[in-house]
C-alpha cells in the first residue's frame, strides 16, 4: 500500500492499516524513540501510542504523501512528553543497529558507544532534532514541522548540537 491508501485506509477505519504501518515505519519509529529515549522498552511504548495515535487520528493527515513525517513527529511528542515525566535519570546507551543507507559507513562500535553518549548529554528536544534530521533523514524544513519549530531554530539547534558533539569528542 502506498502512503496516500495508508491514509485512506486510517480514514475509512481499516484495521488492515496499523499492521502495515508497522510493517513499513515500525522499526522507524522505534529506533528514533529509543534514540531520544536511551530505552528499549519505553520506545516499543512509545511505538504503540504512536500507531493507537495514528488509528484515532490518522483521518487528520492533511497530506498523504507526509504519512511519515506525521508519524515522526507523533512519536517525537509522545518520546518527549515521556522524557519529561521521567524522573530517573537516563540509562547507558545501548547500540542501535545502523542506519542501512549508511552501513558502509557505520563507525566502530567504540566510537559509535562515545558518539551515544555524547548525544545523550544534550537537551531533549535538541537530540530530537539531530536524530530526525541524521538517522531518519528528513529534511530541516521536515523537522521543523515534527517538533513545531521553525527551519532556522532547527538549524540552529543542529549546529550547537554538532559543535558539543565536535567539542565533546576531542575535535
Amino acid at each position: 500500500m502506498t502512503d496516500p491508501e495508508l491514509v485512506e485506509g486510517l480514514r475509512q477505519r481499516n484495521p488492515e492499516v496499523v499492521a502495515r504501518l508497522l510493517e513499513r515505519y515500525g522499526d522507524e519509529i522505534q529506533a528514533v524513540a529509543q534514540l531520544i529515549l536511551r530505552d528499549r522498552s519505553e520506545a516499543e511504548d512509545v511505538l504503540i501510542e504512536t500507531l493507537v495515535t495514528a488509528w484515532q487520528r490518522g483521518h487528520t493527515v492533511r497530506e498523504p504523501g507526509s504519512l511519515r513525517a506525521w508519524l515522526l513527529r507523533v512519536a517525537t511528542n509522545h518520546s518527549l512528553s515521556l522524557r519529561r515525566r521521567l524522573t530517573r535519570p537516563l540509562r547507558q546507551p545501548r547500540l542501535l543497529p545502523a542506519p542501512t543507507a549508511a552501513a558502509d559507513h557505520a563507525p566502530a562500535a567504540d566510537t559509535r558507544l562515545t558518539i551515544l553518549t555524547e548525544v545523550d548529554r544534550l537537551p531533549a528536544r535538541m537530540r530530537a532534532a539531530l536524530v530526525l534530521h541524521y538517522y531518519a533523514d528528513l529534511p530541516v524544513d521536515e523537522v521543523a514541522h515534527v517538533l513545531g519549530r521553525s527551519p532556522n531554530t532547527v538549524k540552529a539547534q543542529l549546529r550547537v548540537a554538532l559543535d558539543r558533539l565536535r567539542t565533546g569528542l576531542g575535535g
